[in-house]
């Protein structure tokens, strides 16, 4: 997951960084830091996208590209 998936995720779920950090037991300054594109853990980044994906997130990557469906989300 790139730091622009996890991004695209998050707003297709219609969460804010306090969601995704509550569903993966992150701390919002980590999700802030990973979407800025710092460098993180690969398991903190295994965290966050398996809350994704838990909430119904689906990450593509098809000839070079990346982007990110969401099924049926209405942002709050």
């Amino acid at each position: 997951m790139t730091p622009t998936q996890c991004k695209m995720a998050r707003m297709g779920l219609g969460w804010l960084a306090n969601d995704l950090a509550k569903a993966s037991g992150l701390t919002r300054v980590t999700i802030a830091r990973f979407e800025s594109g710092h460098p993180m853990a690969p398991a903190s980044i295994d965290k966050m996208r398996a809350a994704l994906e838990a909430a119904g997130a689906d990450f593509l990557q098809i000839s070079g590209k990346v982007g990110v469906a969401v099924p049926g989300a209405v942002p709050k």
